[in-house]
């Protein structure tokens, strides 16, 4: 059984690790501002699913391959940054349109969730830093390291979920108010935009 402290002492670590500004959060504050707080927590959802297969990429040492390859790497790397790329053109594009909601309904709830998966999946980073951070953790003479790396991602996953569903709500907060002028959603669009786009740029200029 993993000792109770060692268990603490990740959710902690993961608690203070979620909370640092990084490319999931400020995912999270963009969809939330722009659709709400329900969107942010179904983004937090996909992200937290993202996680888990991080988590189980580590466990059954995949994540080694990505790290040792750069074609891997690289492959990896630019289908996110494509991707955000994608949201960067749909929130300039949208605009002060993005107001009229009757021509312009909101993401589903299964997109908000898929692009959650879609952001944490692609960024070969998460990957890397889930291998040489989780294995700190095991110990072999607990038994299983893949179930002890399994159920040190639950933990960094549930810390993550707790962190990015409070920003969901303080920034859907502010995004309902934003809502109330289309001159501030039109900021509010390119503002998200301008975010997308800086994510982009820091995933295709990061290194193994």
């Amino acid at each position: 059984m993993i000792p109770g402290e060692t268990l603490w002492l990740l959710f902690g670590a993961s608690i203070a690790l979620a909370l640092a500004p990084g490319p999931d959060n400020l995912f999270v504050l963009a969809q939330s501002a722009l659709h709400g707080r329900t969107a942010g927590v179904r983004v937090t959802l996909g992200l937290c699913t993202g996680l888990a297969v991080h988590t189980a990429a580590v466990a059954l040492g995949v994540a080694a391959i990505v790290q040792t390859s750069a074609v891997a790497f690289s492959a990896l790397k630019f289908v996110g940054v494509g991707y955000l790329l994608y949201l960067a053109w749909h929130a300039f594009r949208a605009g002060k349109a993005n107001v009229e909601r009757d021509e312009n309904p909101q993401p589903s709830g299964r997109s908000l969730y898929l692009r959650g998966v879609v952001m944490n999946v692609t960024n070969p980073k998460v990957a890397i830093f889930f291998l040489a951070f989780l294995p700190q953790f095991a110990d072999p003479a607990l038994g299983s390291v893949a179930l002890q790396l399994a159920c040190f991602g639950a933990v960094f996953a549930v810390a993550a979920l707790i962190v990015f569903v409070s920003l969901s709500f303080a920034a859907g907060s502010l995004g309902a108010w934003f809502s109330r002028s289309s001159r501030a959603q039109t900021a509010l669009n390119r503002i998200a935009g301008t975010v997308y786009v800086a994510l982009a740029l820091r995933l295709a200029v990061s290194e193994r």
